[in-house]
C-alpha cells in the first residue's frame, strides 16, 4: 500500500527551543523515504517519530547552515551502523562540498553503506526515477541555497461510463490500458489525463524566481516562515520569508496544503503565523507545523 506523508522532525530556526528542534523533514514517497535539512538532534527525532535509517533512500540538503545539516554527521553514521542494505543518494550545493565532506567523515566509524554523492550547481532534473523526478531551483540566501521539488509522472484515468458506452469490461479494460487500442476504440475516448501529484520544500530564501517555480501548482509545499510580517524587513536582510510571503506564494501557484515551518525563537504563539497566512488570501488546506507532526499529502483530485 503506498504512503505519502510529511513526518516534522524539527521545526525551529536557527536556535532550537524546549519544544522546537532543529529542522528536519521526512517525505514518505511511497516505497521510497527523503529526508530534506537535517539539522541537529535529527537521529533523535527520527527515534521518536518512528523513522529508521533503513527507510531512508535520498538525503536533500537545501544549504550549508548548521540548522539545515548538523546532523548529516550522526544521520549517516546511523545508516553505516544499522547496515542500510540499498544505497543512498545525497543532494547538496557543490559549493558547499568541503562542509559535506567534514559532516561525513567529522568522526571515526566503519563505512558498510555506499552513498552516492550528488551536489547541485544548477536548476533542473537532479533524478528520474519510475515514481518521480526530483528537480532543484536555486533561492536567495546570504550562502547558496537550492529548494527542490518532485514531480510525479501523469497517469491516466479510467472512466467506467465510457468503457460501458463501448462495450468494454473485464479483462479488456487492462487490455485497452496496455495497448491503447481495442476494436477501434482508443485510450483517449474512455480514459483522461490523471495529473500527477507534485510536492516541494522551500527552506531558507527571500522571494525570488526560484520560490515561485517550485511551488506553482503543488498539492503540498513546505516552505520557511521565519518571520512574522512586521518583521519583513529582518527576514529581507538575513534572506528569509514571512508568514505572509510564504502564504502569498501558495496563494498564487494554486497550492492545495501549505506547511508553515522554520520558526525564529522570538515568537511564541504559532496560532499567529495562521492569523497572518489566512490574511494573505490563501485559502487552502493550511498547517503551521510543530515537531513530530505527520502531514498526509493531499489525495489526487
Amino acid at each position: 500500500m503506498s504512503v505519502r506523508e510529511l513526518v516534522v522532525l524539527g521545526t525551529a530556526s536557527q536556535v532550537p527551543t524546549r519544544h522546537r528542534n532543529h529542522n528536519g523533514y521526512l517525505l514518505r514517497w511511497d516505497g521510497e523515504g527523503i529526508l530534506f535539512d537535517p539539522g541537529e538532534g535529527t537521529q533523535r527525532q527520527m527515534l521518536r517519530a518512528g523513522v529508521a535509517a533503513h527507510d531512508l533512500n535520498r538525503i536533500c540538503v537545501t544549504h550549508f547552515h548548521g540548522d539545515h545539516s548538523l546532523g548529516l554527521a550522526g544521520v549517516i553514521q546511523r545508516i553505516n551502523l544499522d547496515r542500510v542494505p540499498h544505497e543512498i543518494t545525497a543532494h547538496y550545493p557543490r559549493s558547499g562540498q568541503r562542509f559535506f565532506d567534514r559532516l561525513r567523515y567529522a568522526t571515526a566509524y566503519r563505512e558498510t553503506v555506499g552513498i552516492t554523492e550528488a551536489p547541485v550547481d544548477t536548476d533542473g532534473p537532479l533524478a528520474r526515477t519510475d515514481g518521480y523526478t526530483l528537480q532543484a531551483r536555486k533561492l536567495s540566501h546570504p550562502v547558496e541555497s537550492y529548494g527542490y521539488r518532485i514531480v510525479e509522472p501523469d497517469g491516466r484515468r479510467m472512466l467506467p461510463e465510457r468503457l460501458a458506452a463501448h462495450g468494454i469490461e473485464g479483462p479488456d479494460v487492462g487490455r485497452i490500458q496496455r495497448e491503447g487500442e481495442l476494436g477501434g476504440v482508443s485510450l483517449d475516448d474512455v480514459s483522461e489525463t490523471r495529473r500527477g501529484q507534485r510536492f516541494a520544500f522551500v527552506m531558507d530564501t527571500r522571494l525570488c524566481d526560484g520560490v515561485y517555480a517550485l511551488a506553482e501548482g503543488c498539492d503540498m509545499l513546505v516552505i520557511e516562515s521565519t518571520f512574522l510580517d512586521e518583521d519583513e524587513r529582518l527576514a529581507v536582510e538575513h534572506g528569509h520569508l514571512t508568514a505572509g510571503q510564504a502564504a502569498r506564494v501558495a496563494r498564487d501557484g494554486g497550492v492545495r496544503h501549505l506547511v508553515l515551518t522554520h520558526f525564529s525563537q522570538r515568537y511564541t504563539d504559532p496560532d499567529d503565523f495562521e492569523r497572518q497566512a489566512r490574511a494573505a488570501g490563501y485559502d487552502g488546506e493550511l498547517t503551521v507545523a510543530h515537531d513530530l507532526l505527520r502531514v498526509p499529502v493531499p489525495k489526487r483530485r
